[in-house]
């Protein structure tokens, strides 16, 4: 995985290789601005709260400030999570959203809206870790916003297919300001087209002059649920005082000698887990890419049965957690793999639109960091005078009482966004992360096979041809696939069909650390306007 030559699947892309720093984003302007924050001295979680900052202001259409984040944190050779995900307001109920004529949860407006977590997220690793103030690390953000910058082709792409969807699914004065802030004059913009954001730029200045304590206890609280009050919202001044970002510790499996680290439920990396987990006990035949492609796709679909039946809010779990990634029970799902695809179902437990950024420093601190509105925009209610776009992650919540997810006032749901990082002995071998819903787990799942199985460079991983179970035997993969591997996977009944779209396969990134020298080696997305840079 530190190999620099050219390998198989590989574009002609080379991986970037530096010693005092890297940042890898999907955005250019984003992984610059954590690459200037590095160059002024601060460290690994400044520059990543100072790209996920600018993300927010430069891909608007995948995150903002009113995001849920996640993040696993290396730091002076320790191990650190962070759950900065929003809880459901205390109003809100089914029998509420029932009565108020929903048969399921809403996709746009506030029924969905959670206590947004990522400012208090920012706060917190600047806060514990960070080595500059938060005023500085957010600097470039609240420039780019205030100023504005050029839409870069694919973020076009994004914004004009969430507009043109958004002008069918939005009615009502409620969406009046989405319009204002992201098709200013009625218009979409375009690609080398500039786009500013006065409102984001002082509701930045704000949360980083107060460390965020303005957006939970004061003004930005009073205006948010102010205006929820106002438009028959469920988000209230007290939902957001009562908030916190928690630290948590990670979870992880060893697989092949490398511990694979993701965070604990209500993210969804234990189906990363819990499918490395299956993995591990069938060797992978190297010379027979059908068998070790198969294999992948049936242990994430158990994994996947698993999660949606028993991931939510961990307070809700017990100990099913620990049960899910015992070693006899990834050995039991095992068993069930055969040369066919099957039909997945939940096992039974032993008792007892998101944008993504790596980061390092030259003391060898690493971030994995995720953040993200969730479905594009998010809720589409942009509180008016502040440009906060808020999340519409409750969407995933269940209106059945007797699903573990059901929505419940105060409880997180299940989270498709997720952190992962490697460390081999005790030592850290660095971040990596896939975007992309439900596409996560799997994409981590490629990304951790590709390096450890197959012996990628990073470059290399994110290059490889990817492919993302959907339902039942459905399989879709890329063009870029070799047909006669798709033909023999379609003949062992894996229902197979090719995305020609090019936008179902998420977006990664993925920074590793030599242990003997210190060099870093970065891959950036080739399915995005990807961007990876060090010093």
């Amino acid at each position: 995985m530190f190999d620099y030559e050219y390998q198989p699947f590989a574009s002609k892309r080379m991986p970037v290789v530096a010693r005092n720093g890297m940042v890898a984003t999907a955005q250019p302007l984003a992984a610059e601005a954590g690459l200037e924050i590095l160059r002024q001295g601060g460290n690994a979680v400044d520059a990543a709260v100072a790209t996920a900052a600018c993300l927010s202001v430069v891909e608007p259409t995948t995150n903002g400030i009113g995001s849920d984040c996640f993040a696993i944190i290396w730091m002076k050779g320790k191990l650190y999570g962070l759950n900065a995900s929003g809880v459901a307001p205390q109003s809100i109920s089914v029998d509420k959203l029932k009565k108020a004529g929903f048969d399921q949860m809403p996709t746009y407006g506030w029924e969905p809206v959670m206590v947004p977590g990522t400012p208090a997220g920012w706060a917190a690793c600047s806060k514990r870790f960070g080595k500059l103030p938060l005023t500085q690390v957010l600097a470039p953000a609240i420039k780019y916003a205030e100023e504005g910058y050029p839409l870069s082709p694919q973020l076009a792409k994004l914004w004009r297919n969430a507009s043109c969807k958004f002008k069918k699914a939005f009615h009502g004065p409620l969406f009046d300001e989405w319009f204002k802030v992201f098709n200013p004059n009625g218009k979409i913009p375009t690609a080398g087209e500039m786009w500013r954001s006065p409102d984001h730029a002082k509701t930045l200045q704000e949360i980083a002059e107060t460390d965020a304590d303005s957006f939970y206890h004061g003004r930005l609280a009073k205006l948010m649920s102010d205006y929820a009050a106002k438009t028959g919202g469920y988000l209230s001044f007290e939902d957001l005082n009562q908030y916190e970002a928690e630290w948590i510790k990670p979870l992880s499996v060893d697989y092949k000698g490398y511990d694979v680290w993701e965070l604990p439920p209500n993210g969804q990396g234990m189906v990363t887990l819990m499918t490395l987990n299956i993995l591990k006990n069938l060797d992978f035949p190297t010379p027979d890419p059908v068998e070790n492609l198969h294999r992948q796709i049936e242990a994430i679909k158990l994994a996947f049965a698993d999660g949606k039946q028993y991931i939510t809010d961990p307070r809700d779990m017990g100990d099913q957690v620990a049960a899910m990634l015992k070693p006899e029970y990834g050995q039991e799902r095992a068993k069930l793999i055969s040369k066919t695809a099957l039909q997945p179902e939940p096992g039974r437990l032993p008792k007892g639109g998101t944008v993504y950024l790596c980061t390092a420093d030259g003391e060898g601190n690493m971030v994995s960091w995720i953040q993200s509105n969730y479905m594009g925009f998010g809720s589409g209610v942009v509180v008016p005078g502040t440009g906060i776009a808020l999340q519409n992650r409750g969407e995933t919540f269940s209106f059945n009482p007797e699903d573990a997810n059901v929505l419940v006032p105060g409880k997180r749901t299940y989270h498709t966004i997720m952190p992962g990082f490697l460390t081999k002995n005790g030592q850290a071998v660095g971040p990596f992360g896939v975007m992309g819903g439900y596409m996560q787990p799997q994409g981590h799942l490629q990304v951790v096979t590709n390096l450890i199985d197959f012996n990628l460079n990073p470059q290399a991983t994110l290059d490889a041809p990817r492919w993302q179970w959907l339902e039942d035997k459905k399989v879709l993969v890329e063009k870029s696939l070799s047909q006669p591997l798709a033909e023999a996977l379609q003949r062992r009944g894996h229902e197979i069909s090719v995305d020609l779209s090019g936008g179902a396969f998420g977006r990664g990134q993925i920074i590793l650390r030599n242990p003997e020298t210190g060099v870093l080696v970065g891959g950036t997305e080739p399915r995005a306007d990807g961007s990876v840079v060090g010093f």
